[in-house]
């Protein structure tokens, strides 16, 4: 039992999923309709980004994009290309898999150059960049992958009506970093260490991980069914070019992911719940989305509003903008949490306040804007 409490004070996401879950689980009872309800596909999608991306690091495949952001010598520089590539990149490939791509990228900089104090700070911002670049798009983010796919509109009439709020975010992101090196504007980045060379004998390797990240861009981004193929076709693929790879994959993320899903999916099968839902959220989506995504994010959340929803606009600006108020209002920014832990462990509580700080900053200035944005009607 000790051994247990150690762990899960040592990984507090995971906790406050499990114990969301069984909560969930005394209200309605599990049953079929339960384990149908759980998001499986995003799981699976999931799991493959993390089985590809731990090959990254392992064979560095990463190695010309940390290259070519080691070539900008100044910090702001260097800041808002990292901040601007999550943002961007996020747009295309989710925002879950544009920070697993580039924060480990952040922290090996930040390291080898010595400006670890500005870590936080410019990881927050990416996670800040994350959930704000991946509403522009259809399929940036899960919950606009949902909400698109029942709207009915264009993908060019979507992304008009998100457009204003990622050009609002876009501009004061590059005002939260010019704060930031507000004191030293030119500060250069230390050398650090020479860049590790590629190994030749890992050439096969890298090969097959980014082979198979395309395959897992394919399978996001045309949203077919044959995603459970996909995620056999990475397993096996790891298998057969390096099996010890699985046992360092971050499982942990996966069960907190799990437990999220079970929660809301359990807490929409109840009757009495659902009616409550019914009555109060018709034309308060905005606040409610924001709300809610604080307790089972803002993915679960969005499934759990949609049948109650009257204003379509109300709901998806509001869960694009839960993410900003807290580590679990996003689970992009549990994944942000969990690579930082991983590599500075005990340090969870500083990321925690620096992330609430920065974050709550961005959120006080963009959330009334949003708000009136969403009486704009999406049809």
């Amino acid at each position: 039992m000790k051994k247990i409490l150690s762990f899960l004070k040592k990984e507090p996401m995971l906790a406050v999923s499990l114990l969301a879950a069984a909560v969930a689980l005394v209200i309605t009872p599990p049953s079929k309709r339960l384990l149908a309800d759980i998001d499986w596909r995003t799981l699976g999608t999931l799991l493959m980004m993390l089985c590809v991306l731990e090959g990254f690091k392992r064979e560095n495949v990463l190695r010309p994009l940390v290259a070519l952001a080691s070539s900008l010598k100044r910090m702001t520089l260097l800041s808002l290309f990292l901040i601007f590539g999550v943002f961007f990149s996020s747009m295309f490939v989710t925002n879950d898999v544009s920070l697993i791509i580039f924060v480990p990228v952040t922290i090996q900089l930040f390291r080898a150059g010595g400006k670890e104090r500005y870590l936080l700070p410019v990881i927050t911002m990416e996670n800040i960049a994350a959930v704000r670049g991946s509403l522009l798009t259809p399929f940036g983010s899960p919950q606009n992958l949902f909400l698109y796919s029942r709207s009915g509109v264009s993908a060019g009439q979507f992304m008009l009506h998100m457009l204003p709020l990622a050009a609002m975010s876009a501009a004061l992101l590059i005002v939260f970093v010019l704060t930031l090196y507000r004191k030293a504007p030119r500060e250069e980045i230390g050398a650090g260490n020479a860049l590790p060379p590629w190994k030749h004998e890992g050439r096969t390797r890298r090969i097959v991980y980014l082979a198979l990240f395309l395959l897992i861009i394919v399978v996001i981004v045309t949203r077919t069914g044959l995603w459970p193929l996909a995620v056999l076709a990475v397993l096996l693929g790891i298998l057969a070019v390096d099996r010890k790879l699985l046992f360092e994959v971050d499982y942990v993320l996966l069960l907190t992911f799990l437990c999220f899903f079970v929660f809301s999916s359990s807490i929409a099968a109840n009757e009495r719940i659902a009616g409550f839902l019914q009555r109060a959220v018709a034309q308060h989506e905005y606040w409610w989305a924001i709300g809610l995504s604080q307790i089972i994010s803002n993915v679960p959340a969005t499934i759990v509003l949609y049948p109650f929803t009257e204003n379509f606009a109300g709901l998806i600006y509001g869960a694009d903008t839960a993410g900003l108020c807290s580590l679990i209002g996003s689970l992009a920014s549990v994944i942000n949490f969990r690579i930082y832990v991983r590599e500075y462990p005990g340090r969870g509580w500083a990321f925690i306040k620096t992330f609430t700080l920065v974050s709550w900053a961005f959120f006080v200035v963009v959330v009334i804007p949003g708000y009136l944005l969403s009486f704009w009607p999406f049809f």
